[in-house]
């Protein structure tokens, strides 16, 4: 609810400005139009990306709903391009499969947007007190389908920097279906109520 209201926040906030700066630009000589010319600009951009995090926002929404938060520390992560990973990867963690917890697999920033503090702290020559701010995360989600992830307060007792990562792996190493990465009907049942689509079996 914190992010959309946010977003909301941000949107009203961009437009508004426009709105108010052309309202003043026509009781005023025309000369000043061009002094806010960079903000009617970049002011409409601004409002158009902001409406591009709306459905991350939602999709952020049905994941809480279906799946609870927890705790991981030290989860492995990376900017480099993962090895099987398909289309566009900004950055990754590693997580654990929760049909075979031995094993990790790959979730991954599908999008640059409002990655940039993620990818400050893993950074491979990131200090180590950055790096340190990611050393616990939390996770909401199935590795093999869907996850959010976050950061903890400075107190440790709630998410912030929320961001939606994504599964990837192709269909390799014999890999063709959820069910041979251990998921069962369930399990896919609750990728289909987060919008995984089609859930394969």
């Amino acid at each position: 609810m914190q992010h959309m209201v946010m977003n909301m926040a941000g949107l009203l906030g961009w437009i508004g400005g426009w709105v108010a700066l052309l309202g003043v630009s026509t009781t005023t000589p025309d000369w000043v139009v061009w002094i806010f010319m960079p903000y009617f600009l970049y002011g409409f951009y601004r409002a158009a990306v902001q409406l591009g995090y709306f459905p991350a926002a939602l999709r952020m929404r049905r994941i809480l709903r279906t799946y609870p938060w927890q705790i991981l520390r030290g989860a492995p992560n990376g900017l480099t391009k993962y090895p099987d990973v398909l289309g566009n990867q900004y950055g990754w963690f590693e997580l654990p499969n929760p049909a075979h917890p031995e094993k990790r697999m790959p979730l991954v920033f599908g999008q640059h947007m409002r990655t940039e503090w993620w990818s400050r702290r893993m950074a491979p020559r990131a200090r180590p007190e950055l790096k340190a701010e990611i050393a616990v995360v939390w996770f909401a989600g199935d590795p093999r389908f869907i996850g959010l992830i976050a950061a903890p307060t400075a107190d440790g007792r709630a998410p912030r920097r929320l961001h939606v990562l994504q599964q990837q792996l192709g269909p390799v190493h014999g890999l063709h279906g959820f069910a041979e990465w251990g998921a069962t009907p369930e399990d896919i049942e609750r990728g289909r109520r987060v919008g995984i689509h089609p859930a394969q079996s």
